[in-house]
């Protein structure tokens, strides 16, 4: 009989299936071989991208040339734009702001390479720098309120027919966007119900059961959650407790290069390059304590990379129910996944 499953964090259910648990081998991915136009993101064709905001390039290399390691392009389809001022108004009952924010391409890597695990530990550390450098740069623009980082990989993930070169996205707004909203409050309430951090409660656990643990190293643990929306979800947390991803140490950075890259090669092995997306959840940017801010923020919140594999679809019952149907209990997740040789 399928178990319904409750998130911890914000109270979401989950319908998981206990019978007839989906394998890797039953999700059958198919990849279309569509031809690629000739790409603008590779060491060479710097002329084919906007200016660059911010590079890792080696000694002597100048700005839009070759010689860099990771490189930082506004998108030239941006969903925020960063010219202008918030002007908040209401249309009678309801409230209106200009569409003011920042929307901004990292290029991973010089070479053509489709995916993080291609990189090697040193690359995608370099990665994770060029990351919190730019959050931390528009952390300093008053307007924004929040800064998301994603990837899309792979058609069915959102990503460019044109171009399968590895990049994310780092899109920062003037709101703090509602799924993290939901986050943010969840981790208040257990805090002040527990005064201790729902994240780290989650972590210990779990390394207490091992049940759902895909790896770990000293600082960094990757599990497949107890209420996985989705066959092999994933999420990366750092056992530290830290509310903002900025605060990364450099021994934390190490590891995560590590995690990242076991942990994307396990998962396009064992389900042949899956579309997936993933995001880092950090703390807002926080300026002013106004009265129902977030107060304890610092205590309560945690910084996560969660990896959602676009393997099934959702359809009517989840979009109507906010419900999930996971076909694979994380726990058998865990173990395929732990179990793939590289």
């Amino acid at each position: 009989m399928p178990e319904l499953r409750r998130d911890p964090v914000i109270g979401r259910w989950v319908i998981i299936s206990t019978e007839r648990a989906k394998r890797p081998s039953d999700f059958n991915i198919k990849h279309a071989d569509e031809p690629e136009m000739e790409c603008p993101f590779c060491e060479g064709h710097e002329k084919k991208t906007p200016t660059e905001i911010f590079a890792i390039r080696k000694p002597g290399t100048k700005k839009d040339t070759p010689g860099w390691n990771v490189r930082v392009v506004p998108s030239i389809a941006p969903k925020f734009k960063i010219e202008g001022e918030l002007e908040r108004r209401g249309a009678g009952m309801y409230d209106v702001m200009n569409n003011i924010g920042a929307h901004e391409v990292l290029i991973e890597s010089p070479k053509h390479l489709t995916d993080i695990y291609q990189l090697s530990e040193l690359e995608i550390q370099d990665v994770i720098n060029a990351s919190i450098y730019r959050i931390s740069e528009l952390e300093k623009d008053i307007r924004f309120k929040y800064c998301l980082l994603f990837k899309n990989h792979g058609l069915k993930a959102g990503g460019s027919k044109k171009t399968k070169h590895l990049r994310s996205q780092l899109i920062a707004t003037p709101v703090t966007p509602t799924r993290v909203k939901e986050e943010l409050r969840g981790s208040m309430f257990y805090f002040e119900y527990k005064e201790r951090c729902i994240f780290c409660d989650i972590i210990r656990q779990e390394i207490e059961t091992g049940a759902r643990i895909i790896m770990e190293t000293k600082t960094i643990v990757a599990i497949a959650p107890f209420a996985s929306r989705f066959p092999f979800e994933i999420w990366i947390m750092p056992k530290i407790h830290r509310a903002d991803f900025m605060n990364i140490q450099a021994d934390e950075i190490k590891d995560l290069a590590n995690v990242l890259k076991t942990v994307f090669a396990k998962l396009s092995k064992i389900l042949n390059d899956p579309p997936y997306n993933y995001m880092l959840h950090t703390a807002p940017f926080r300026r002013t304590r106004r009265p129902g801010y977030w107060h304890t923020i610092e205590e309560d919140y945690h910084w996560h990379i969660e990896v959602m594999p676009r393997i099934t679809q959702v359809a009517g019952f989840e979009w109507g129910s906010g419900f999930y149907i996971n076909p694979t209990p994380p726990e058998e997740a865990a173990k395929h996944l732990r179990e793939v040789i590289l």
